[in-house]
């Protein structure tokens, strides 16, 4: 169960070094930008998606 959890932080740490590489591009390349956007987006849903089958198997679990 806790390497469900560090995926869920790599995909966050993904996210964030996106984020801030989009907006440290945008005025110099915004083709670049809008990659590491998308790139970003997806992480975060990635993170949420995760996040949520990790707490569903967990309640699965305790529930058994």
């Amino acid at each position: 169960m806790k390497y469900y959890k560090i995926s869920e932080f790599i995909y966050f740490s993904i996210f964030c070094i996106s984020f801030y590489q989009t907006f440290s591009i945008w005025n110099i390349d915004r083709e670049r930008a809008y990659i590491f956007l998308l790139f970003g987006i997806i992480s975060l849903g990635m993170f949420f998606f995760r996040r949520h089958y990790r707490k569903k198997f967990s309640n699965r679990k305790k529930n058994d």
